[in-house]
């Protein structure tokens, strides 16, 4: 029968073997977010002449998402072409024999040429004004538009919403007195609420501050798949803590 001391040492072992494997793991909750995610809106006013895709639409950045009545400029685009189609012929003419030509009279061609091309480029920038572009590959999880709707430039509302597909955030948040210890490259094991698989990661970036409401401070780890608003909690291995 073991005695006292040998039960009061192996209680002792124990407790601090326990103490150490805490000071080792930092209990975080987190957020999933979407890696990327934008609000979308005109930035030009108008009325809604093209929906071009719906909620859960994949999209390629670049891809026209919605577009407003824009014939006007569009036409304005094509005289713009024209102008400086013909502008650069002249220029290029006056190129070929500008020794033979007074200066002054070549710098006019030259100025009509460079207003062609900076009136061309206004007129392109106006015309995207009234088209809608997809500004990463997503998918579109929230829209607030419809053909007929009028937007105004002057009154920005968010139209559509759209996320990366499948790239997603961890937003851990963490006991602030931890601030000294959670740094970036730190493994952080965990399990989304609902499913029973232990998953790891690395985190990412500490934010540099801690949330003066509930004393806690945020970090991020990558992840994919899960979808946005699940929420979980797990541990924030510290290597080598006393």
């Amino acid at each position: 029968m073991p005695s006292l001391r040998s039960i009061t040492q192996i209680t002792v072992f124990l407790w601090l073997a326990a103490s150490s494997l805490q000071a080792g793991e930092v209990y975080a909750t987190f957020n999933v977010e979407a890696r990327h995610h934008a609000e979308l809106a005109f930035t030009s006013s108008g009325t809604v002449a093209k929906v071009n895709v719906d909620v859960a639409s994949l999209v390629h950045k670049g891809e026209v998402l919605a577009e407003l009545n824009n014939d006007d400029l569009a036409a304005a685009l094509e005289v713009s072409k024209v102008a400086l189609k013909y502008a650069k012929r002249d220029y290029e003419r006056q190129v070929k024999v500008k020794k033979l030509v007074d200066a002054a009279k070549f710098d006019q061609y030259a100025y009509k040429y460079e207003h062609a091309k900076a009136q061309l480029a206004y007129q392109q920038a106006m015309l995207d004004k009234t088209q809608l572009k997809a500004p990463f590959d997503g998918i579109i999880y929230e829209k607030m538009v419809e053909v007929g709707d009028v937007v105004s430039g002057a009154m920005i509302r968010t139209v559509m919403k759209v996320q990366s597909l499948k790239e997603r955030k961890l937003v851990l948040a963490f006991d602030q007195k931890y601030w000294r210890e959670i740094k970036p490259g730190m493994t952080f094991r965990y399990s989304v609420d609902g499913d029973s698989t232990v998953y790891t990661g690395k985190i990412s970036r500490v934010y540099p501050y801690a949330n003066d409401a509930n004393r806690k401070i945020r970090a991020e780890v990558e992840a994919e798949g899960f979808t946005p608003g699940l929420f979980g909690d797990g541990y924030i291995l510290v290597p080598d803590a006393k």
